[in-house]
């Protein structure tokens, strides 16, 4: 008797790419090109970043944005070649350090409002959390050089501007913050009130910084102990006003 022929086996089908992904397209031949990858920046270079946008941004609140580049460096506890290969000139700098600092207050901003039980405590927590960020070190945003339109720097601030504004807003709704301030009158007073005097090496500001930022938060509790003269400083007046 003879045995069935056998059918031969059909061939696997290859494995579907997950949901939402596109298939890759099949290999052309043997001689098809991979793709590069890019190398990931080594971990010894990210912190280098770090501290040189850390030094930097201390001395552009102390002295301005013409603060000696070879201070930075010694500041930051890496030579001048090594400041240079991350950031090759003095505008480089500025508008990295200005994104560091952006970048990083709001992320507490939005930190502050998630975790703290009430709105006013969140505006306290913000308030001094970006004070010790150096917010300061944002004046070179004012002035007339600096790339205010570069798209980074647009999508840092239009996020800045959208967790301070929420912030804000969640304690005026609360009742515990007075309405008749904006988001524009907070960031100038903090800026103002987180800066050393022109010139000065005040090492220790920052006894200063956080009483007086206390009497500020003291200032903005509702009810209002006293009418403000002129109207509510918005980020947009603040804007047209000094940019």
């Amino acid at each position: 008797m003879k045995s069935p022929a056998t059918t031969p086996a059909a061939p696997r089908a290859a494995p579907r790419a997950p949901v939402g992904l596109a298939e890759p397209a099949p290999p052309q031949g043997p001689s098809r090109a991979k793709p590069s990858r890019v190398p990931k920046p080594r971990a010894d270079a990210v912190r280098n970043r770090e501290r040189i946008l850390t030094a930097a941004r201390e001395m552009f609140v102390e002295w301005g944005v013409e603060a000696p580049l070879d201070e930075i460096a010694r500041r930051a506890g890496v030579g001048n070649a090594t400041l240079y290969r991350h950031f090759p000139d003095r505008a480089v700098l500025v508008h990295h350090v200005v994104l560091f600092v952006m970048d990083r207050v709001t992320v507490h901003a939005e930190l502050a409002l998630a975790e703290e039980p009430d709105a006013l405590a969140a505006l306290r927590r913000f308030t001094h959390a970006a004070a010790d960020e150096r917010i300061g070190a944002l004046c070179p945003m004012l002035a007339n050089d600096f790339d205010r339109e570069h798209p980074e720097l647009l999508a840092s601030r239009h996020a800045l501007e959208e967790a301070v504004e929420t912030l804000l807003a969640a304690g005026q709704a609360a009742g515990l913050v007075r309405t008749d301030i904006g988001v524009g009158d907070l960031m100038m007073a903090l800026s103002q009130l987180s800066r050393p005097l022109p010139g000065t090496a005040c090492l220790d500001v920052d006894r200063f910084v956080h009483r007086h930022l206390g009497l500020f938060l003291d200032g903005l509790r509702a009810p209002a102990g006293s009418e403000l003269p002129g109207e509510a400083v918005t980020l947009d007046v603040l804007r047209q006003k000094t940019m």
